[in-house]
């Protein structure tokens, strides 16, 4: 098999993945950093903390292979995921042993790599503290997490920390233009836009709905990446507010929302979510917007707690109309007022 034929099948999230340093897109000041780091052979060891898809892996793939052949990659780096068993029995054998062995080709430190690493139990942290000291001068951690207090405070002092924020639409957008333009991809702006609005600072994210609305549509527009994703559509939203604005009566209401929702497959936590950012854009006096968003957290919390959508999505069409009732009043009274 060819390398064309490799990579061809390959998630474009794996295909388009950095493999030098210049290529990642964001976070410049820690990219500067660490290749300094580099180029004076004083690379301490790291701890990388943010949200996903973010660069945080990326990013230490790309150092092992600026600092490493590919001949001397298997054998001067150890990576485990979350998906490897990382408790003590691991950090006493497997990661105690690699850390230990000295290399005879190869002068400077080795690397290992710890993703996910706020999976790792208590237990095992603490056992990584003293083998971080021991060998210091032989090995190099990188721990990655996505939650920075769930790893120990004792490890986290014997690291360097940076934090990845989520990346902003200006260091997507042209990654993103760039991977649609290589796999010819006929995409809109606006579609452009809803993925951006979607992935919430998440490359990852990003790529694979733009990889999924191109393989089931064919063509990447805001409808079809928010059919994709089973988001509520614009227009469904604005639907949805309509009758909870305007519609009087409370059971046709109620039919024309959970009509809408059967048909098209839509969760109301999404609905409460795009409606939440839809209101808060609205020109409602301050006591009954903050009365209507009390209502609508209490909802959404209960149908995180497991509560029946019918219910809630009644409430929801209540709290509404109970918001309308009080704007209606406070109109009289300030024509009365006058």
């Amino acid at each position: 098999m060819t390398q064309g034929d490799a990579t061809k099948n390959l998630p474009w999230v794996e295909k388009y993945r950095p493999s030098k340093l210049e290529d990642l897109v964001s976070h410049d000041d820690i990219i500067k950093t660490i290749n300094q780091f580099m180029k004076e052979n004083q690379l301490p060891h790291l701890l990388f903390y943010g949200p996903p898809g973010t660069g945080k892996t990326s990013t230490i793939l790309a150092c092992a292979k600026q600092m490493y052949t590919p001949q001397q990659f298997n054998s001067m780096v150890l990576e485990l995921n979350a998906s490897d068993d990382r408790g003590i029995g691991i950090v006493r054998g497997q990661i105690l042993s690699f850390a230990s062995t000295r290399t005879i080709f190869k002068a400077g430190p080795k690397l290992i790599i710890l993703d996910e690493a706020d999976a790792m139990t208590n237990d095992a942290q603490n056992a990584l503290r003293r083998i971080i000291e021991k060998y210091t001068e032989n090995v190099r951690f990188c721990i990655i997490c996505n939650y920075l207090g769930k790893i120990i405070p004792a490890l986290q002092s014997r690291c360097t920390r940076f934090r990845f924020a989520p990346l902003h639409a200006a260091q997507v957008m042209p990654r993103l233009r760039e991977v649609a333009a290589a796999e010819g991809v006929d995409i809109s702006e606006d579609g452009l836009k809803a993925l951006l609005t979607l992935s919430g600072g998440d490359m990852r994210k990003v790529l694979n709905t733009l990889q999924s609305t191109w393989l089931a549509y064919r063509r990447v527009t805001e409808d079809t990446v928010y059919t994709c994703v089973g988001h509520p559509l614009r227009s469904d939203i604005n639907a949805i507010l309509n009758w909870l604005l305007n519609e009087n009566d409370f059971a046709a209401c109620f039919k024309n929302i959970q009509d809408l929702k059967i048909a098209k497959g839509l969760a109301l936590s999404d609905i409460l979510t795009e409606v939440h950012t839809v209101i808060q854009r609205m020109k409602l006096p301050p006591e009954v917007l903050v009365s209507l968003l009390i209502k609508m957290s209490d909802a959404e919390a209960r149908l995180a707690s497991g509560c029946s959508e019918r219910i809630e999505l009644a409430a929801l069409i209540a709290a509404f109309q109970v918001a309308r009732d009080q704007v209606k009043l406070d109109q009289v009274q300030v024509q009365a007022e006058q």
